[in-house]
């Protein structure tokens, strides 16, 4: 196998996924087959292959004996590691530029994906209140970035649903939020995603414990990603993915309908609008 230094700046996680398939198939192994010998279900397998999951230096190391691949993994876990995000979303981040559908509950904050660069800083002040201009400009950049995943030839199918809360939030100006209500608006307006609220009137719901996100690809297992204050974890058990789908599921069937939504939505900024320019 070559020896080869993977290029940070391509997607390597991806390259090692897909040469790691490569080696599993050259040695006669099924997916079932190599995690039995790592301890792992076959799906991880899958998924490390998809590149939808991050490859851990222990893993490689296994890998290298068992496919005998001349330290190849190992020399290259460390390039696919490195990514411009807090570790507990690292992982995450990466399976979200792959997927090819997201849905994600949001509780207290516009999604990441769906957020304007004002409304983005205002979020990252507010969490970094001692933070350089510099490093404010960095993390709002990383999360636009992000945000260009919508924008793809065959973007995912994104549908969320907001809590009445972040429309409800208000920073330092009305006019931000005003703006990001309306790119959302624009955005669902444009088809290019589905959108619901949820009411305060709903009452108690099955994702009352914090924000959710789920995954889906074309060729792995389905991922739940659940997040808190600087933490954040990914499930890809069958079980755990299924029971968190049943609390999405849950959401949408209390939420306004998508037209009733973008109607409120609206109906939102153009108060917060009106209030600015009073």
């Amino acid at each position: 196998m070559a020896t080869k230094i993977l290029d940070p700046s391509s997607s390597p996680r991806a390259f090692l996924g897909a040469e790691l398939r490569v080696a599993r198939e050259r040695a006669g192994l099924s997916q079932n087959e190599l995690g039995a010998a790592l301890y792992v279900s076959g799906s991880f397998i899958g998924q490390l292959e998809a590149g939808t999951r991050r490859m851990h230096l222990r893993f490689a190391r296994q890998l290298d004996e068992l496919l005998e691949t001349d330290g190849f993994f190992e020399r290259n876990c460390e390039a696919a590691a490195k990514t411009k995000y807090p570790d507990h979303f690292a992982e995450a981040a990466k399976a979200e530029a792959l997927a090819t559908a997201i849905r994600e509950y949001a509780p207290q904050l516009i999604p990441g994906l769906l957020q304007t660069e004002a409304y983005a800083r205002e979020v990252f002040r507010a969490g970094h209140p001692t933070a350089d201009e510099e490093a404010i400009g960095e993390l709002v950049a990383n999360r636009l970035e992000r945000s260009e995943v919508l924008d793809a030839p065959t973007p995912p199918m994104f549908w969320c649903v907001l809590d009445e809360a972040v429309l409800r939030r208000v920073g330092k100006s009305k006019k931000v939020l005003a703006e990001a209500l309306r790119h959302i608006a624009n955005l669902v307006r444009q088809r290019r995603i589905i959108v619901q609220v949820l009411p305060f009137s709903a009452g108690m719901h099955a994702a009352m414990a914090g924000s959710l996100k789920l995954m889906s690809f074309e060729d792995a297992p389905p991922l739940a990603y659940v997040q808190g204050m600087d933490t954040g974890q990914l499930f890809d058990d069958p079980a755990t993915v299924a029971r968190h789908t049943l609390a999405y599921d849950l959401l949408t069937a209390n939420a306004l309908p998508p037209r009733e939504s973008l109607a409120l939505i609206e109906s939102v900024a153009e108060d917060y609008e009106h209030d600015q320019h009073a």
